[in-house]
């Protein structure tokens, strides 16, 4: 049984986690590129700081009403095809941006990609649930989402690159970066419907009916044990404490990951240094991140354990952007910005194992989904909130520091979170399978 688990886990796991992966990259790519063209941008259309912040964010706000329809949809037509027409969209939205000529243009595409790209993530972490027993889901989890930071690390030069551009055949260099970076989101959309596979049944073209048939036994087995042990409507998903709990959770965390996110190119920037230098000085929390975050969701599977973990890789995050906030320093507010960023990303495999652990089938979708709405609605606000403290204060400082506030304010529920990791272990428990 072993062996025959070793096999299949190590098919299933080259045959669809470095696909998303590519995917997730493009999908994160489209969503903050606007943070490098605002280099150029917000001078060339006149925008302050409260205004790009409120159109970068606005996009979480669409994104935030239509997260958890998008994924009833999901459960109703599949992975394959609904992830396959969510990308399309955005890819040719994310191409649009392009149009962009003052403030209500710009406010208009950004929530229309917002709209686009809703149920793209808790699709794909309830995808995940459908092929990856709860043993491998943090380390799965784990690399999946360090497509987050390594899409702003190879992001960052990439992006400030395209701005050179500027001038060829008309367009600005930021209307090239938009251009550029939604092209490969549309053919990854008709990619992925060729491409992706709905359940281990339906893989017969890269399975073996033996690897089929564990991997649906031991997947329905964890699904009738979750469900005994927690069966809920949607409505009841909804309203549960465990889920009302996360979100808010979910909500601090996103609102550092945006927040500081949209604005870390201006905040280098602000360094003295030109376009190019901001985007390969930008590389380094992002890169960091994602090692951390790799390293810490393998480290929380092995344990079994993922309360404490969360929690400590929340304080970090927090404690790396207060200090962020007070430090004048460039090398050591890099620093601290670096720390926070590794807090931060180690925080997120381990966050998203716990919604699944204790949902499964349409509830899990749908509480996936409404958590991560929640998170939406703090991706809309954080960046608003700190651009707008910024054009009041003329500085950063005072921004970070109640996003470090928020974080911290998140890592205190978790410890009142109830999490039953038994519901991960399978009765043989898990084997040395590793990725």
């Amino acid at each position: 049984m072993d062996q025959l688990e070793q096999r299949t886990m190590k098919k299933v796991f080259r045959r669809i986690v470095p696909f998303l992966m590519i995917c997730y990259f493009f999908n994160f790519l489209d969503r903050v590129n606007v943070s490098f063209a605002a280099l150029d941008m917000n001078k060339d259309l006149g925008f302050s700081a409260s205004v790009f912040g409120f159109g970068a964010g606005i996009l979480f706000l669409a994104y935030m009403l239509c997260e958890t329809p998008s994924n009833v949809l999901l459960v109703k037509f599949g992975a394959r095809k609904w992830l396959a027409r969510i990308m399309v969209s955005w890819g040719i939205i994310a191409c649009a941006m392009m149009f962009t000529s003052g403030e209500f243009s710009f406010y208009t595409l950004r929530v229309l990609l917002g709209a686009a790209e809703a149920g793209f993530f808790p699709g794909i972490i309830y995808y995940l649930t459908t092929w990856f027993p709860g043993t491998y889901r943090g380390r799965v989890t784990g690399l999946f989402m360090a497509c987050i930071p390594l899409s702003s690390a190879i992001g960052s030069p990439l992006s400030t690159s395209l701005l050179y551009l500027d001038g060829m055949l008309g367009l600005k260099g930021w209307q090239w970066l938009f251009l550029l970076e939604g092209i490969p989101s549309v053919i990854l959309g008709v990619i992925t419907f060729f491409y992706l596979t709905d359940r281990p049944r339906e893989a017969t073209n890269w399975l073996e009916p033996d690897e089929r048939n564990w991997l649906e036994s031991r997947i329905s087995a964890e699904h009738q044990r979750k469900e005994a042990e927690l069966s809920l409507s949607m409505w009841q998903t909804l309203v549960n404490p465990r889920v009302l709990a996360l979100s808010l959770v979910a909500y601090a965390i996103a609102s550092l990951v945006l927040g500081v996110g949209f604005f870390l190119p201006q905040i280098v920037k602000g360094f003295g240094l030109t376009n190019m230098q901001t985007g390969l000085v930008a590389i380094i929390p992002p890169a960091f991140g994602a090692v951390a975050m790799i390293l810490w969701g393998r480290r929380s599977d092995r344990a079994m354990e993922r309360k404490y973990h969360l929690f400590s890789a929340l304080v970090l995050a927090a404690a790396g952007v207060a200090a962020a906030a007070v430090i004048d320093d460039p090398v050591m507010k890099m620093v601290a910005l670096t720390l926070s960023a590794m807090g931060l990303n180690a925080s997120l495999p381990v966050f998203w194992t716990l919604a699944p652990n204790f949902l499964t089938g349409p509830s899990a979708a749908v509480g996936i989904a409404f958590i991560n709405s929640v998170a939406a609605l703090g991706a809309f606000v954080a960046p608003w909130l700190l651009g707008t403290i910024k054009d009041a204060t003329g500085s950063f400082s005072y921004g970070l520091l109640s996003l470090a506030g928020m974080v911290i304010a998140g890592a205190v529920i978790v410890l009142f979170i109830n999490h039953d990791s038994s519901l991960e272990h399978a009765p043989d428990g898990p084997v040395g399978f590793t990725v």
